[in-house]
C-alpha cells in the first residue's frame, strides 16, 4: 500500500514497449533514480499506461474494434489476385443467384448478428482459417502442444511431410462441423472461436500451420464453448468426439492455451459485431451467399412483436424527450403586444 511504484510495476502482466522504445520496466528504473519529489509528478498511471497501449502502432483486433481483422486483410490479396487473372483471361464469374421477392413471398436473410446462421457462419470461419494457413509468416515458431506428430489426434500414422501439406477449404470445414455437430455449439461460438485464434496468433506470436491447424482450432473451440454457451461441454465429451486423445491431453491443451492468451478471453460486442461484418464481406468477396429463406406466419409475427416493443419503447422516448423550439414557418399570424407608454 505505501509503496505505490511496485505496486504498479507488480500489476502488469507483461512488459511492454512504447513509442520511445524502452520498456515499462525500464521506464519506471529510469524514474526511480529521481528524486522523491520529482517521482511523485514523473510516476506513470497505470490507466495512462493502458491508454498508451491501446494508441500503439500494433493493436490487436481481437481486442479493439476499430482494428481490422487479420483473417480479411489475408484475404484481400487472393482475392484481388482472382480478379486480376480472370480480367487478363476474359474468364466471367457467374452470377450470384438471388432470389428476388415478389407479391406472395418475401425472402429474407436468415443470419443476423445475433442469430447467425450455423451452417454459413462454420464455411466462413473454415474459410478464414484457409486464408490464414495459405498466407501464414514463414519463420514463426511452432510449440510442441499444437504439433500434431507430438500429439496426434487420431492412431493413424502422421505422414512425413504432414507439415508441408496445405488443407483445403472443405477439409477445414468437414473438420469444424463434426465438432460444432457433435458438441452441439451455435454459431455465435464459431465466430468467438475465430476471435481466440487470431488473439493466440498475436499474443504469442505464432501461425496456423499444416501441422499445428486441428489442435489450434480445437483448443479454441474448446475455450469459446466454456465462455459462451450456458451449458460448457467438459473435456471428457471431447474425448468422445476424437476418441483417440486423452484427457489429459486436453487439459494441457486448455490450460496453454489460457497462458498464450494471458487468460484474457473477455470479448467485448464491438468486437464481435466487427469479425460478423467482416465473414459476411469475407463470404461476399469469395462467393459465399447467405441464405434467404422465406418469410412465413410465424417470422411475421415475431418481426412484428420486435417492432411493436420498438415503437413502444421510442414513444415512451418522445415523451420525455426535450421540446424543441418552435420555427417561426410554423407561426400562423403576428401577436400585438400591447406596450405601456409612462
Amino acid at each position: 500500500m505505501g509503496n505505490t511504484a511496485s505496486c504498479c510495476v507488480a500489476g502488469s502482466p507483461k512488459t511492454r514497449r512504447g513509442r520511445s522504445g524502452l520498456g515499462v520496466d525500464e521506464a519506471y528504473r529510469a524514474t526511480g533514480e529521481l528524486g522523491r519529489d520529482d517521482t511523485a509528478f514523473n510516476l506513470q498511471h497505470i490507466s495512462d499506461r493502458e491508454a498508451l497501449d491501446d494508441t500503439g502502432a500494433e493493436c490487436n483486433p481481437s481486442d479493439h474494434a476499430r482494428v481490422s481483422t487479420i483473417f480479411l486483410s489475408k484475404s484481400q490479396t487472393d482475392v484481388r489476385d482472382k480478379r486480376r487473372s480472370a480480367h487478363i483471361n476474359h474468364v466471367l464469374e457467374p452470377p450470384l443467384l438471388k432470389k428476388s421477392s415478389s407479391c406472395s413471398t418475401i425472402y429474407l436473410d436468415d443470419s443476423t448478428v445475433s442469430q447467425p446462421n450455423l451452417k454459413h457462419t462454420i464455411k466462413c470461419v473454415a474459410l478464414a482459417i484457409y486464408y490464414h494457413i495459405k498466407n501464414r509468416d514463414s519463420d514463426v515458431r511452432l510449440l510442441d502442444i499444437f504439433d500434431e506428430k507430438l500429439h496426434p489426434l487420431s492412431k493413424s500414422e502422421v505422414p512425413g511431410d504432414y507439415d508441408k501439406h496445405e488443407p483445403d477449404h472443405k477439409q477445414i470445414y468437414r473438420f469444424v462441423r463434426t465438432l460444432f455437430n457433435a458438441a452441439q455449439l451455435t454459431a455465435e461460438c464459431a465466430i468467438v472461436t475465430l476471435v481466440y485464434l487470431e488473439r493466440l496468433l498475436t499474443y504469442a506470436e505464432l501461425a496456423l500451420s499444416p501441422a499445428a491447424w486441428r489442435r489450434m482450432v480445437l483448443g479454441a473451440i474448446l475455450l469459446s464453448s466454456k465462455v459462451w454457451d450456458d451449458q460448457a461441454v467438459w473435456n471428457v465429451d471431447y474425448c468422445q468426439i476424437l476418441r483417440d486423445i486423452t484427457v489429459e491431453d486436453m487439459n494441457e491443451l486448455e490450460r496453454q492455451f489460457l497462458e498464450l492468451l494471458q487468460f484474457n478471453i473477455n470479448v467485448p460486442a464491438s468486437v464481435y459485431a466487427k469479425y460478423y461484418f467482416d465473414l459476411r464481406s469475407l463470404a461476399g468477396a469469395n462467393n459465399l451467399s447467405f441464405p434467404l429463406e422465406p418469410l412465413n406466419r410465424e417470422k411475421a409475427q415475431r418481426l412484428e412483436a420486435i417492432s411493436r416493443l420498438c415503437e413502444d419503447k421510442y414513444r415512451d422516448l418522445s415523451k420525455v424527450a426535450v421540446r424543441r423550439s418552435v420555427s417561426a414557418d410554423n407561426l400562423i399570424g403576428l401577436r400585438h403586444t400591447a406596450v405601456v407608454l409612462s
